[in-house]
């Protein structure tokens, strides 16, 4: 047993945690007319694993999806399925707190989303799944702590881009042992690309997906990742989306290439590609897409400790400018008006001691030209500045803002300031860009440096940018974020070593972050 794992590692625990055991809002479990009404399926249903998310005070998402054929459509008969399900107190299923059952339906590719309530806060639970007399592997899961609870801390591990066909995903081999409370991951799970007879692995397909069925075989063959279905087992995961699960660089309904793709083609690859997402993740019917819509941002809170603001920066951004001019123009918008004021407002209403902004895409300035002027990196918050700087005036008084990136595939840890046009101005929040899982591959370290830090000085807000794959590890309580830049020395093979790039602090009541 690892350190991380020790029974006296801090957890939050809380005296009135009995309190919310109350009803839960499950179904019966009917093992028997379950039985019954299933008849034959085909063996190795539960290929896909099984996930957990969203955690709750009371409640939690578990996850699972038939699939005995999972790259060639699932490979379920063409009707309901009904499949039981059992979460317990302990590993060997001897004290059951909830059972119950779903039904799998073929039109949402026969996967399964429990939203499991009545449970007790701040707990670790055990589940699984049963069908046509196939029983799924077990996954553990925890609660979130108490409403306005004090106290204890929370692990998060920071996850993003993993592109198949550049690697392996073994991060979350370490991650796992690294035992964190959430997983909370900010985008490209799959990647829309065509198969490439040059890569690590190869995607499934001949083409990139644009139906709803190619959609379904391009994340099943993600989850098919021993290294990711595991970690999925293990702990519950907070996800959003980036562009790469629809089409790269997409903002709102305009395509990457709208030469290319109709207003209507592209809805309707909208609309397949969110009804997947979904049918993948474990995430609450809130999610369940009308259309070519699917509404992801939302808002989970963990104690008096942390509050979660999870942001989508697709679906509502203006398309994507290429001039300075464009950047400064009051009209571009990254969250759209309705949820940037649910952002302000969550943020300012905030009781908890840390408010955490999970954003796609990079918040702090990015200067890619060296010396006098500017070249900004326009996809991210820097090609839609007015919108970036107004929000950045909010943190002024927001208590212990902190961003939590992806998209780069690099590790890029800043202060975030109130002006990054006067390197004097206050800083008012710290950002951490979290490296790719596998995206890019295994990259020349030494070529990275000698582009990347000549910039250094034209970005003195930047504290540590690296090029290695892996994931950010963060450990938080009342004092202060305790953060570790965990890597992979490769992606090639499907298993690595591993070791700490970087180790930094946040301090409460202290804008910014340092190196440790």
């Amino acid at each position: 047993m690892t350190a991380a794992q020790s029974p006296d590692r801090r957890r939050f625990l809380t005296a009135g945690a009995a309190a919310l055991g109350a009803a839960a809002t499950a179904q019966l479990w009917l093992p028997g007319s379950a039985r019954a009404a299933e008849g034959a399926l085909p063996a190795g249903v539960f290929s896909l694993g099984v996930a957990s998310g969203d955690p709750l005070p009371d409640g939690i998402v578990l996850w699972t999806r038939l699939a005995p054929d999972p790259l060639d459509g699932g490979g379920m008969p063409d009707r309901s399925v009904v499949v039981t399900w059992e979460l317990a107190e302990d590993e060997r299923f001897a004290k059951i707190a909830r059972r119950g059952s779903a039904t799998a339906l073929p039109t949402y590719g026969h996967s399964v989303h429990v939203d499991v309530r009545g449970l007790r806060p701040g707990r670790t639970y055990w589940y699984r799944f049963r069908a046509g007399g196939q029983i799924s592997p077990t996954g553990r899961t925890r609660t979130a702590p108490a409403p306005g609870s004090t106290g204890g801390s929370l692990r998060v591990a920071l996850a993003s881009c993993q592109n198949w066909q550049q690697g392996y995903f073994t991060a979350y081999q370490d991650m796992l042992a690294q035992d964190p409370d959430v997983v909370l991951f900010v985008g490209d799970y799959i990647y829309e690309s065509a198969p490439s007879a040059t890569a690590v692995r190869r995607h499934e397909g001949s083409d990139e997906p644009y139906t709803l069925t190619q959609y379904r075989n391009r994340y099943a063959q993600y989850r098919t990742d021993p290294h990711l279905r595991a970690m999925h087992a293990r702990a519950p995961w907070v996800v959003t989306f980036d562009d790469h699960e629809v089409d790269n660089d997409f903002a709102g309904g305009v395509p990457q290439d709208p030469a290319k793709q109709s207003p209507e083609a592209f809805a309707a690859r909208l609309t397949a590609a969110y009804q997947a997402y979904y049918e993948h993740m474990p995430v609450r019917a809130a999610a369940v897409p009308s259309g070519p819509h699917i509404q992801m941002y939302r808002r989970l809170e963990f104690g008096a400790l942390v509050r979660l603001n999870v942001l989508d920066t697709r679906q509502f951004r203006s398309d994507q400018t290429t001039t300075q001019a464009g950047a400064l123009s009051p009209a571009m918008t990254m969250l759209g008006a309705k949820q940037k004021k649910w952002l302000v407002d969550g943020l300012h209403g905030s009781p908890a001691r840390w408010n955490l902004i999970a954003s796609q895409i990079m918040m702090a300035e990015t200067d890619l030209q060296i010396g006098e002027g500017k070249l900004w990196y326009y996809d991210a918050w820097d090609g839609y500045q007015a919108e970036r700087n107004a929000l950045l005036g909010e943190l002024r008084t927001v208590r212990n803002p902190v961003v939590l990136s992806g998209d780069r595939h690099l590790t890029m840890i800043s202060d975030l300031k109130a002006d990054f046009a006067d390197p004097a101005s206050a800083v008012v929040g710290a950002e951490f860009v979290g490296t790719s899982v596998s995206s890019n591959g295994d990259q020349d370290q030494a070529a990275f440096h000698d582009e990347w830090d000549p910039r250094m000085p034209d970005n003195p807000h930047w504290k540590v940018i690296d090029a290695h794959r892996g994931y950010h590890l963060f450990d938080i309580d009342r004092d202060g974020i305790d953060a570790t830049v965990r890597v992979v020395d490769t992606v090639t093979r499907p298993d690595a070593l591993f070791s700490t790039l970087s180790r930094l602090r946040v301090d409460a009541g202290k804008p910014g972050v340092r190196t440790v």
